[in-house]
């Protein structure tokens, strides 16, 4: 008789839509069961746990605890989550983003596109780097990785990724260290790094390390970029940046452009090219690195005034 009546309550509370407990496994159940705490007090305040409870698929790269608090640790004036600006915490969470369930056997060197938007309302770049170790935005390195969930998959990361300006994108990618030295040569009159950290936008034809060492090979008196005459390596750095600009590949069209040096001429007639004044051919190798005040397009060739 009390087993009869435990099951006909049971049947009446089943049929009671309010007492019925679905069990969900969203990425936010996933957060909450792993004591991610800090992340789902990030996640309410930005108003995103109906997003990432949503169908999806997503990727989240889901900081740890500690690494939140190491966030609010560098900014004085962050005591708590709540002193950060939802829009600021909005587009930082979002940056952890991706569209579609990845796997760390997925990973390759690239860059990803995520939820988080800059200029344009383009979406901003992860870096992802899986040689020598698997990093993300140049730093943050992966904790645990591929835990699933009914909607995405979550990857446990050591820090909060900033999204990336321009300068950062350079500094954060070996392939550009020759560029970054360039720009922090201390001879200089003008100041890179703070000029091209401002809001932009920017467009940025960036030379790889290989193309410097070309334009070194250039001439017998140039065994460093320190060789260099500051005044030519100015004009030369300027010669390769558009202000007021966020052009990414499916905006170039063929004809001239203004840089900060002087004017370049856009060719696609055989493929993304750039023609400089100094009657070079040079190729656009890698397009549409987007960050936070401009986007980056990596050229095989410094680009000559």
């Amino acid at each position: 008789f009390l087993c009869l009546m435990f099951f006909t309550t049971l049947l009446s509370s089943c049929n009671d839509d309010n007492d019925v407990m679905i069990e969900t496994n969203t990425i936010v159940d996933v957060a909450i069961n792993n004591n991610l705490t800090s992340l789902v007090a990030a996640v309410t305040r930005a108003d995103l746990a109906t997003t990432l409870s949503g169908s999806g698929p997503f990727t989240v790269f889901a900081p740890t605890n500690a690494a939140f608090q190491n966030l609010l640790d560098s900014n004085s004036s962050w005591s708590s989550l709540d002193d950060i600006p939802v829009e600021t915490l909005r587009s930082v969470l979002l940056f952890h983003v991706l569209s579609g369930s990845v796997k760390s056997t997925d990973l390759s060197d690239t860059y990803v596109p995520t939820l988080s938007t800059g200029p344009n309302d383009e979406s901003l770049s992860l870096q992802v780097q899986v040689t020598d170790g698997i990093a993300f935005n140049g730093d943050a390195a992966p904790v645990v990785v591929d835990v699933e969930a009914s909607n995405g998959t979550v990857h446990v990361i050591d820090k909060v990724m900033l999204p990336p300006n321009v300068v950062a994108l350079a500094l954060n990618n070996e392939v550009f260290t020759s560029l970054v030295a360039a720009l922090t040569d201390i001879r200089h009159t003008t100041d890179f790094i703070a000029t091209l950290s401002g809001n932009g936008p920017f467009t940025i034809f960036a030379p790889t390390n290989d193309a410097f060492q070309a334009l070194l090979d250039s001439n017998s008196d140039w065994n460093s970029l320190a060789d260099v005459p500051i005044t030519t390596l100015e004009a030369v750095l300027l010669y390769h940046v558009v202000n007021g600009a966020n052009v990414q590949s499916d905006q170039l069209t063929n004809g001239d452009v203004d840089t900060l040096g002087g004017t370049i001429t856009i060719d696609l007639t055989s493929g993304a090219q750039i023609k400089t004044t100094s009657e070079q051919t040079v190729n656009i190798i890698l397009v549409d690195v987007q960050g936070s005040n401009g986007v980056v397009h990596a050229i095989d060739t410094v680009l000559i005034p």
